[in-house]
C-alpha cells in the first residue's frame, strides 16, 4: 500500500502516490531553476501541458498517478536541460546564492520596461538598470519637468532613444532533430 498526494496542477486536481509527487516536484524545481525569475508565465504553461498529458493517460480521475505515468510524462516534455542552463543555484542542494568566482559580470543594458511603465516604461527601464524602486525615479523625473530642471522634450527623446526590454524567448517543449 502506497501512501498518496492530492496535488493541483495546471489548476486540475490529480492524486499522485508519493513517489511521484517527489519525482515530479524535482522536476518542476528543476525547470524553474533554468527559467528568468520574472517568467511565471512559462512556467504555468508548462504545468499545464503535464495536467493535459495527464488527463490523457488517466482513464479515470479516481485513478492515482503512478511514477511510471510521471516518467513517460517527462520523457514527452523533454529534460530539463532542454529548457535553458541553470540560472538560479538550488539552496537546498547546498548550492550557495553567493555569485561565482568569475569577475567577468555580463555588461548591464538600458532597456525600457514592458511591464514597469506609465507612460512609456522610461522610469521602470531606469529603476531596474539602478536596481532602486521606479516610484520615486517617477517622483523625481515629474518634480524635474514641473520646476523646470528637465524638459518634456527629454522624457520624449528618451522614449525614441531606449530601446524596449526584449520579448521573452519562447522555446517549444520538444527538441528540433
Amino acid at each position: 500500500m502506497k501512501e498518496t498526494v492530492n496535488v493541483n496542477i495546471g489548476s486540475m486536481a490529480f492524486t499522485l502516490d508519493k513517489d511521484a509527487c517527489r519525482l515530479l516536484s524535482s522536476y518542476f524545481d528543476d525547470i524553474r531553476r533554468r527559467l528568468p525569475e520574472d517568467d511565471a508565465e512559462t512556467m504555468a504553461d508548462i504545468e499545464a501541458r503535464v495536467a493535459e498529458i495527464f488527463r490523457e493517460r488517466v482513464a479515470s480521475p479516481m485513478r492515482v498517478i503512478s511514477i511510471e505515468i510521471v516518467r513517460a510524462t517527462m520523457a514527452q516534455m523533454g529534460a530539463p536541460s532542454d529548457f535553458g542552463e541553470i540560472r538560479r543555484p538550488d539552496p537546498q542542494n547546498g548550492e550557495s546564492q553567493a555569485a561565482p568566482d568569475n569577475p567577468q559580470l555580463p555588461p548591464r543594458k538600458l532597456y525600457r520596461s514592458r511591464t514597469d511603465r506609465s507612460i512609456a516604461g522610461i522610469c521602470g527601464g531606469l529603476g531596474k538598470f539602478f536596481d532602486t524602486d521606479p516610484t520615486m525615479i517617477r517622483l523625481v523625473m515629474l518634480l524635474l519637468i514641473l520646476f523646470g530642471g528637465l524638459s518634456i522634450w527629454v522624457y520624449i527623446i528618451l522614449w525614441f532613444v531606449i530601446p524596449e526590454e526584449p520579448a521573452p524567448k519562447f522555446t517549444p517543449f520538444r527538441k528540433k532533430s
